[in-house]
């Protein structure tokens, strides 16, 4: 009888260390799973993460190249824009630019450069401020900074002639004279450039294409020029930046009291060494003319 009972004790003590090891193997059988299910879901979210990156990172290089062909777009298109001449529907709309179209337009010209002292800072400006405009350059400058004229074409601004030696003695000497002055500062944009086939078509007069004693020789220089398929440009709004104002803020009044309510503006500035102010000036300026309801344009808005 005894015996019995020691041997149903060692039983249920068999029985409890059984039931005890079955509890532990079920419990680590449970966090295994558990460990072994947390890892596949942290592999799957990896991988998950890993393709959403990879989509990311595609979508980025697509928008990228796209915006490389589009960039490339405007660059082959300004190209061809100044690779051939005028039409006469763009010589129409060059003559007369300063004609209300129905909205509000204004054009930045400046003259005299490239400058290394003003010419970047100006282009740093109207980069930040997504701004294109038209450089009317001078020959002997272009030959100094070629690479400012590469940068004003490669930015999307309008690259123009203002003649070479900007002295009128040279210029105005005879209306053959006038184009040879055209023809020197054409040769030295195109170098710049890395482009032989560049004519940009447009002159700016040096001290404006009418009045002053070289009047008469600017007159019959236009004949030639416009002879030679050249149109040229003037203004009908300036800074006076040339004309000894002192202070940013005279220079932005001048604009203001000689832009009066035109819709077509075109804005005579200067981008040469001296012309510090109008750098100063010029994120005023562009401020104003927006809160006026204008839109920037260049000469490549007038062109097909």
């Amino acid at each position: 009888m005894y015996d019995l009972i020691i041997r149903r004790g060692l039983n249920k003590k068999k029985v409890t260390v059984c039931i005890i090891l079955l509890i532990l193997l079920v419990t680590l059988a449970t966090i295994s799973g558990i460990r072994l299910a947390e890892h596949h879901e942290v592999k799957k979210q990896a991988k998950l993460y890993e393709e959403q990156q990879a989509q990311i990172r595609k979508e980025e290089e697509e928008k990228q190249r796209q915006e490389e062909l589009a960039k490339q777009a405007e660059i082959n298109k300004r190209i061809e824009q100044t690779s051939r001449a005028f039409t006469d529907e763009e010589k129409d709309r060059i003559k007369h630019i300063y004609r209300s179209t129905g909205e509000k337009r204004v054009f930045l010209t400046f003259d005299d450069g490239p400058s290394e002292t003003v010419t970047p800072l100006i282009l740093d400006l109207l980069k930040k401020e997504n701004v294109k405009a038209t450089f009317f350059t001078l020959g002997t400058n272009v030959n100094n900074y070629p690479d400012l004229v590469k940068r004003e074409f490669d930015e999307g601004h309008y690259v123009a002639n203002h003649g070479y030696s900007h002295k009128y003695s040279t210029v105005y000497a005879s209306p053959e004279a006038t184009l040879n002055e055209y023809n020197y500062t054409e040769d030295a944009i195109r170098k710049a450039l890395g482009n032989s086939s560049y004519i940009s078509k447009l002159f700016r007069f040096p001290g404006g294409s009418n009045g002053g004693y070289y009047d008469e020789a600017k007159q019959n220089s236009k004949a030639l020029l416009h002879d030679n398929g050249i149109m040229h440009l003037d203004w009908n709004s300036l800074s006076s930046d040339a004309a000894g104002a002192k202070t940013k803020e005279a220079l932005l009044q001048n604009v203001k009291d000689t832009m009066g309510e035109k819709d077509s503006v075109v804005i005579l500035m200067h981008d040469s060494s001296d012309k510090i102010l109008t750098y100063e000036m010029l994120s005023d300026l562009i401020s104003y003319l927006r809160e006026q309801g204008y839109k920037f344009e260049n000469i490549y808005d007038l062109l097909d």
